[in-house]
């Protein structure tokens, strides 16, 4: 779709930037949240059982995120598929990507609710804990896994609200789940002295009532499908997966890249190098999730914009997401660069863990601007159905940083270069996305 004069353009351009905006600052906000619930966990468990609580949660928590991204994975997956239909107009097919992420989302939890129950200490063997670390672990990850189905369905619909055009109520249903979660941490951890069974209860309860908003919301406006034909269902589901794949690593990595540290940083730092990192992805994460929320938000607008075509609409709103997530990005850098000494206070931490928070900070606030760019280039990449593409950018990270690990703190450095691997992994990322992103307009 082309303008034809100056004037049609500017209107369009205006339309477009107020939509883009109509989108994303729900979702941004939303998202904002989301952070600021990861870290409820912490700051209570870590004020109430010390930096021993805080490593358990820290090394437990990529099986939470594991369960979340999978909701998201499909939700994306099936959502894009969804609004690029809608936008062709083909509504039976359309409807057929709701129904088949239900029953994806119902079979998975499920999945995931048994593999984690019954191998919850494996897993958090595998991911680095013993001792005490892997009692208070695995006392919050068994009751999480229990509760699977509400937080996969909790994340799972959300994208399905905006892509409906309900990013307020997106935002809203997140915003339920956050207050229940703090009020909840409050009552059971601190009142009630429940501890890590406490966490898991109220993080569980948090995604429940999202899970609860979202249902209302597509029940109040009749989205919600169940029928789909037994030709088409092996098809939607492959799709699905095909789309969703990004989004759900994407979503997933900087758990990935928690846990590859973590593994490192038991041989190189000890305890107290995991407390002093699991107090900086804490913060960090809540940046990492206002990225991710300009990248979902202006999701539904990029791909319905290209179901429909426009050229010109689709590469407004990437230059929009682009601006706005590194502007987001500069400013939280900012924001915690100042704060930083005041941030192992906020876990309750030990003297020696805030020093260390103070000194490695601002080593991982380097690569926030590098991650605005691989982020929204992931989003743009998934929204327009090229696959391939967003799975090099989504895999990329966590392989070079791998690789650094292994070779770069043995030669010199020790715990310091885990900490500066991490930043070379995201530079190098970034740079990967746009020369992806510059053949992809060739």
């Amino acid at each position: 779709m082309y303008c034809n004069d100056s004037e049609s353009c500017y209107n369009n351009a205006m339309n477009n930037r107020r939509t883009f905006f109509s989108y994303v600052i729900p979702s941004v906000l939303s998202f904002a949240l989301s952070g600021i619930y990861a870290i409820v966990d912490g700051f209570f468990i870590g004020n109430r059982i010390g930096d021993a609580g805080l490593s358990a949660i820290n090394i437990a928590y990529p099986i939470t995120a594991f369960i979340q991204a999978a909701g998201t994975g499909i939700g994306i997956g099936a959502s894009v598929r969804y609004s690029i239909l809608m936008a062709g107009g083909d509504k039976d097919r359309a409807s057929e990507f709701i129904a088949g992420a239900i029953y994806m989302m119902l079979l998975i939890s499920a999945v995931i609710s048994g593999g984690v129950f019954f191998f919850s200490r494996a897993l958090l063997a595998a991911l680095g804990a013993s001792g005490h670390l892997l009692s208070l672990g695995n006392e919050y990850i068994r009751l999480i896994a229990v509760g699977s189905l509400l937080q996969v369905f909790g994340t799972g619909l959300v994208p399905f609200m905006r892509n409906f055009g309900g990013s307020l109520w997106a935002m809203g249903a997140m915003i339920g789940g956050f207050i229940t979660n703090v009020f909840l941490d409050f009552f059971l951890i601190w009142i009630k002295g429940k501890g890590m069974t406490g966490a898991a209860l109220a993080t569980v309860a948090g995604q429940g009532i999202t899970m609860l908003v979202a249902l209302i919301y597509c029940l109040a406006k009749r989205r919600l499908a169940l029928r789909i034909s037994s030709y088409d269902i092996w098809d939607v589901f492959l799709r699905t997966l095909k789309i969703g794949l990004a989004p759900f690593a994407l979503t997933l990595a900087p758990n990935i890249s928690l846990i590859i540290i973590n593994r490192f940083s038991v041989f190189y730092g000890g305890e107290a190098a995991i407390a002093i990192y699991a107090c900086i992805s804490y913060i960090i994460w809540i940046v990492y999730l206002l990225l991710q929320g300009v990248g979902d938000g202006s999701q539904p607008l990029m791909s319905r914009f290209f179901g429909e075509g426009d050229k010109r609409s689709l590469s407004q709103i990437k230059s929009l997401a682009y601006e706005s997530a590194i502007l987001l990005a500069i400013a939280g850098a900012l924001v915690i660069f100042f704060l930083r000494a005041r941030i192992g206070l906020l876990f309750g931490s030990s003297a020696t863990v805030n020093k260390g928070i103070i000194r490695v900070m601002p080593i991982f606030l380097l690569s926030l601007p590098f991650d605005a760019i691989t982020r929204v280039t992931t989003a743009l990449f998934y929204a327009t159905e090229k696959s391939i593409r967003s799975y090099i950018l989504t895999f990329s990270e966590p392989v070079i940083l791998l690789l650094l690990i292994l070779f770069l703190p043995p030669l010199a450095g020790g715990q310091t270069m885990i900490w500066w691997s991490a930043v070379i992994a995201k530079v190098v990322t970034a740079g990967i996305s746009i020369w992806l992103g510059i053949r992809g307009e060739e």
